[in-house]
């Protein structure tokens, strides 16, 4: 795993044109039309329903020019294939349709909210069978991969922020015949890139960091087989789950400040975790040192959502990844795991100054405690 700082070339040259260059370059760079006079600079958008007979298209639910710009960024950022969907639920559903009827899941028990809710759906309805992990237990872990179809990862999870020694896990599940799905929007391609440490497919919910300004709804898959490719490509068709072509325009614009973004987010996050921890009220912190996403614990719920609904700046909404910072308390939502305390609050953190945040938390909770 590496991070911003270290930011290694994407240097896989079945994955991008542009080899040589690293993530932060490929951000701005990946996707755009070639530097021929009279270009644009930036691919436009192209509200077509139909195309001319003869090419790959025919028709507007087999591709579009802007989602394929699109694709061929984060596909070089992840170092695969990208496919594009009309949201990460969508996207999830897709690769999860890989797996046959009565096969085993192992997924971690601490993860997105939609993932776990569609495993669960896909349980009752006896369609497949799941086990669900602590994933800081590698040894379990590992032995769950036994006779499993897919191992489902998070790392970080959502919301609890756990690792997972990821070459193990991945290698275990290959010996054991699995298929490895990650689900990498917490940390995005410019902390760790799964498809390099083994993963099969890359899932992001492109609503988060991806597209980064809380206004856009999209999913994608990122892998390096071109046979599972396309049979999801197929899939994707067959069922219309494909992006809007503005979706796809605004995820692309978002996606060239996705490197300044997630520094100051990042930088923001390391440094509020660290003053969090010393701030009366907050029994625990959890930040894995990289990214934007930070966990605080409070004594009681209660507290917790006097917290969450007494701030000025900080924003009480779910989701995360946008340029503004938003938190809320998990276990409000009663699909959440009963693991996850009651007072664990999650803070996306966003690029305003760090000096606003922090005071703006500060005088919320100092409010909330009475």
């Amino acid at each position: 795993m590496s991070d911003l700082r270290d930011d290694r070339p994407a240097d896989d040259p079945t994955s991008t044109p542009h080899a040589a260059w690293r993530r932060s370059t490929l951000v701005v760079a990946a996707g755009r039309p070639p530097h021929e006079p009279d270009q644009p600079l930036n691919t436009p958008l192209t509200p077509a329903a139909t195309f001319v007979a003869g090419g790959e298209r025919e028709y507007g639910r087999y591709g579009n020019p802007t989602w394929t710009a699109f694709e061929d960024a984060l596909g070089a950022l992840e170092g695969g294939r990208c496919l594009t969907f009309a949201s990460g639920m969508a996207a999830i559903g897709c690769v999860l349709d890989l797996v046959g009827h009565g096969e085993r899941v192992v997924a971690p028990r601490h993860a997105y909210q939609g993932s776990l809710g569609m495993l669960a759906d896909l349980e009752a309805r006896e369609r497949v069978s799941v086990e669900l992990v602590d994933v800081t237990d590698t040894a379990a872990v590992v032995a769950a991969c036994e006779d499993a179809a897919i191992v489902w990862l998070e790392s970080p999870t959502n919301p609890a922020l756990e690792l997972v020694d990821l070459p193990v896990v991945i290698a275990a599940a290959h010996e054991a015949g699995a298929r490895v799905v990650v689900d990498n929007t917490f940390a995005t391609p410019l902390v760790q890139r799964p498809l390099e440490l083994g993963a099969d497919l890359v899932v992001h919910s492109v609503t988060k960091y991806l597209s980064g300004h809380s206004d856009v709804l999209m999913g994608a898959v990122v892998t390096a087989d071109e046979e599972v490719a396309d049979v999801l490509r197929l899939r994707r068709d067959l069922y219309g789950a494909i992006p809007g072509t503005l979706e796809s325009w605004l995820a692309l614009r978002g996606l060239r400040t996705l490197a300044v973004r997630h520094e100051r987010a990042q930088a923001n996050a390391i440094e509020l975790a660290a003053r969090l921890a010393d701030l009366d009220g907050v029994v625990e912190v959890r930040h894995p040192g990289f990214g934007a996403v930070v966990a605080a614990v409070l004594a009681d719920a209660d507290l917790a959502d006097r917290w969450t609904r007494s701030t000025q700046l900080w924003v009480h909404a779910t989701s995360l990844g946008g340029v503004e910072s938003t938190f809320e308390r998990r276990r409000r939502w009663r699909t959440e795991s009963p693991t996850i305390p009651e007072g664990l609050v999650r803070l996306s953190v966003g690029i305003e100054d760090v000096e606003d945040l922090w005071d703006d938390l500060v005088t919320a909770l100092t409010a909330a405690r009475g």
